[in-house]
């Protein structure tokens, strides 16, 4: 069953809000990364064109697209939608997930630097995941949009591995350095992060399924005690 959104006026603002977070952090990330000296590249615009690389940033954008799509088209439901709304879903889960358990506080960042890392790698997460799982819409996932949710880890990292050498060896992660790990190692830990996509996505579309069937039976209690 396809649900609609719920409580539709709050889930399309909060949908836009969360594409608008995203276009705030990237507007502050960018030009910080071109102008931060000292990285891997040392013209300010390849360094700000790189941060697109990222997973993190890839992520996000995925995020703003599904968001924004929902916002303003809550109702439209098509495969390739449900593909991204998922997709999007995962990527910013293991986004924020790697970044808190592992990552965080490595780094020394200044303030617009720290507010950026603040927007991508927590609040886009937290308000990507609480959005899907309070406001909906439910139904619309499946067995086969989970397989389709693959396609984009596969694709960022064949197009990480194949950038790589080309730039010089640049390596975004160090799951991915070929350089240091050697290739297979490195395919190893790609079948490790599609196995952790794919797993991810299946979680998601069990929840979905279970949430899909409480939220008529809510309603209906709800209902009941209404008239009651």
């Amino acid at each position: 069953m396809i649900a609609p959104l719920r409580a539709p006026a709050l889930a399309r603002a909060w949908f836009l809000l969360t594409a608008l977070v995203v276009v705030v952090a990237l507007s502050v990330q960018v030009p910080v990364s071109a102008g931060t000296e000292g990285g891997f590249f040392d013209v300010p615009l390849y360094r700000g064109l790189n941060v697109f690389a990222f997973f993190t940033v890839q992520s996000n954008l995925l995020v703003a697209a599904s968001a924004l799509l929902t916002g303003l088209q809550p109702d439209v439901d098509t495969l390739l939608r449900r593909v991204l709304r998922l997709t999007a879903l995962v990527a910013i889960t293991v986004t924020g997930l790697v970044y808190h358990a592992v990552l965080a506080g490595l780094v020394e960042m200044s303030p617009a630097a720290a507010f950026a890392d603040l927007l991508v790698h927590t609040a886009v997460p937290l308000m990507a995941v609480l959005g899907w799982l309070a406001l909906g819409p439910r139904g619309r996932t499946s067995w086969r949009v989970v397989g389709l949710t693959v396609v984009f880890p596969l694709l960022w990292l064949a197009f990480t591995l194949v950038r790589g050498p080309l730039v010089g060896g640049f390596w975004p992660y160090p799951f991915v350095d070929v350089d240091e790990l050697g290739w297979g190692q490195v395919l190893l830990n790609c079948a490790a992060v599609a196995a952790l996509f794919v797993g991810l996505a299946a979680g998601a579309h069990l929840l979905d399924r279970l949430l899909d069937r409480r939220e008529p039976a809510v309603a209906t209690a709800g209902s009941g005690r209404a008239h009651g």
